[in-house]
């Protein structure tokens, strides 16, 4: 065999995706031709759609787009029905938030405010840890929490590293003082009664003992701070994301449900930015804080490194400031993307703020969502000038805006604009087929556990399946089921919808549950088992901070236990003389689906 020929096992492995596209739509195929029924059929096209998400195999952006094929070949759904749920109010406000964030990180902004919470914070290792998580966790509600995560590694890097020289130094000072010591007393030992040789011997060999107990603690103390600093970014990262609606897709796509879900019987949704705030910034702050004791408790065990000499407190703060000021004074573009983004997250707090009213009021009703503001903030970073006219030295050319198109390109992930309207187009499906609803009923056999316990154990079932699977996959798969189940049961839809979106981002075992933890773990400071260690008993923590939360607050902000009145019309007529632009005539005959 030649050197450029390849095994059959190679061989597979390079074909491995192309295998899986092929043949997995044929291998499900009996699917739909043995069992009959609309359910079946969207069941084929999701099924088809996790395995292609969970392996991969095509990007997770270009599977998104697999319903505006799919549905149409099995009969569900005209392509241009599917098309419409791609780019909807809830992908604008999405789109609008993730402009927002490149431009904070255009103008680096991010990393001026992380390093400034530095600086305040000090460099006692459980202050410094908590300093760390404080600027992750907020910026985390507006930017991706990978880009947060990967901006904020680096600086703990730089702060760690400090440590270990200062460390090291200290050390190596210790080393020499005891040489000092030991000449002093040999001297005094061999003028006395010149046993010179044996007294050194013994006291050279104790010392190098010493010596080297002290390195191997040392050394073993630094990794446990390595390992907390780590896991404390990558999970600050993941509570973050709950805090805001656009903090994460998963968010976004509940919202997206949500609003169908009340728009199907002509009512509002409950959920503005405002509300989304009032219930979830609660909970995520609480987890931080749980999240900050928990790693104290598991690494930060050492006395070297939680009480630090003056020396290693000067070095550290002396790197964390030179980093502040390498980045010079904020310019006139950075304090303008500032602006707009405090004057962007005013608008979306204040246009609804929980049933009391808000500048939306000003305008006829259900004509101004959240997403009018965030677009309209969005088109102003690239109108808007980045310097002054009078310092402009380039004559003949536009005033540069804050945020150049070609930056906006390469910076905002597309992708999940795309993955958000797949996972809108699915849960489309998903209803008109009756599927998730067929689900939600079967999950009726727990119906006499009390509400708060099924609650319990969904989020469960869904954090556990997050930790191997896409957040947003799973979101979009149990939003219409956790709606009907919700309405079967007589309650608000959003009782389940919530805590189960929410729940998506309790990621906190696995690398490759999320970005966040994937980047620390990169780094090498954290194993496995480091990490299934921590986050075992953080996701059970979290699920039951979740459920209070909903039970308590929640109940207060959204009426959990209650089921809207608009849901207990039995209005069928109604939403099938809506949908009639969507009956399809197969076999001759006409079907409404």
């Amino acid at each position: 065999m030649g050197t450029g020929a390849q095994t059959p096992k190679r061989l597979l492995l390079n074909i491995r995706n192309i295998i899986i596209v092929i043949l997995t739509p044929i291998v499900l195929l009996p699917l739909i031709l043995f069992v009959d029924g609309n359910e079946t059929k969207c069941a084929y096209c999701i099924i088809i759609m996790a395995v292609f998400w969970i392996t991969e195999a095509l990007p997770i952006a270009v599977t998104s787009l697999l319903p505006i094929i799919l549905f149409p070949m099995v009969g569900l759904l005209y392509a241009k029905h599917v098309s419409e749920k791609y780019i909807n109010d809830t992908s604008a406000l999405f789109l609008g938030g993730l402009i927002m964030a490149a431009a904070i990180e255009y103008w680096n902004i991010h990393k001026r405010l992380a390093l400034r919470v530095l600086m305040f914070v000090g460099s006692e290792p459980r202050w410094l840890m908590l300093g760390m998580m404080l600027p992750t966790w907020f910026l985390s509600m507006w930017i991706s929490n990978t880009a947060t995560t990967a901006m904020m590694i680096p600086i703990a890097n730089a702060v760690l590293s400090q440590l270990k020289e200062s460390q090291e130094t200290k050390t190596d000072d210790i080393t020499v003082l005891d040489d000092i010591e030991l000449e002093v007393d040999v001297n005094k030992k061999h003028s006395n009664n010149g046993n010179l040789a044996d007294d050194q011997e013994k006291h050279v060999v104790h010392d190098a003992e010493k010596n080297d107990d002290t390195t191997r603690t040392n050394d073993a103390e630094f990794l446990r701070l390595c390992k907390a600093l780590s896991l404390a970014i990558a999970y600050s990262a993941n509570c973050g994301g709950v805090a805001s609606l656009t903090g994460t897709g998963p968010n976004v796509i509940m919202k997206g449900a949500a609003e169908n879900a009340f728009q199907e019987r002509n009512a509002t949704s409950p959920i503005t930015f405002a509300t989304w705030m009032q219930y979830c910034l609660p909970i995520s702050a609480i987890i931080v804080v749980l999240v900050w004791i928990w790693l104290q408790i598991l690494f930060l065990r050492c006395k070297t490194y939680n009480r630090k000499s003056p020396e290693q407190a000067k070095r550290v703060s002396s790197i964390i400031r030179k980093q502040y000021e390498d980045l010079g004074p904020i310019t006139f573009g950075q304090g303008a993307v500032i602006f707009h983004f405090v004057l962007l997250a005013v608008l979306w707090v204040t246009r609804e703020v929980g049933g009391v009213g808000g500048w939306g009021d000003i305008f006829p009703e259900k004509t101004v969502t959240d997403s009018t503001p965030a677009i309209l903030i969005s088109i102003s970073l690239f109108i808007f000038p980045s310097v002054l006219p009078h310092k402009f030295k380039e004559k003949g050319k536009p005033l540069p805006a804050l945020l150049p198109w070609k930056a906006a390109e390469k910076m905002v992930p597309w992708g999940v604009v795309l993955l958000l309207g797949g996972g809108f187009a699915l849960a489309k499906g998903s209803e008109e087929s009756g599927l998730s609803k067929w689900i939600g009923e079967q999950l009726t056999v727990f119906k006499d556990f009390e509400p708060w316990v099924m609650n319990l154990v969904l989020c469960f079932i869904v954090a556990a399946a997050t930790e191997v699977t896409s957040n947003t996959a799973i979101c979009t798969l149990m939003m219409p089921i956790m709606k009907e189940l919700a309405i079967t049961l007589k309650v608000n839809p959003l009782y389940f919808m919530f805590p189960t979106a929410i729940a998506t981002s309790f990621a906190f075992m696995l690398p490759v549950a999320t970005p966040p933890n994937a980047v620390v773990f990169s780094y090498g400071y954290v194993k496995v088992f480091d990490m299934v260690k921590a986050g075992f008993l953080l996701n059970i923590i979290a699920v039951f901070v979740l459920v209070f939360g909903t039970e308590t607050w929640g109940e207060a902000i959204f009426g959990f236990h209650t089921l809207p009145d608009v849901f207990r019309l039995q209005e069928n007529s109604t939403i099938i003389a809506n949908n009639t632009t969507t009956m399809l005539p197969l076999n001759g005959t006409i079907r409404c689906v």
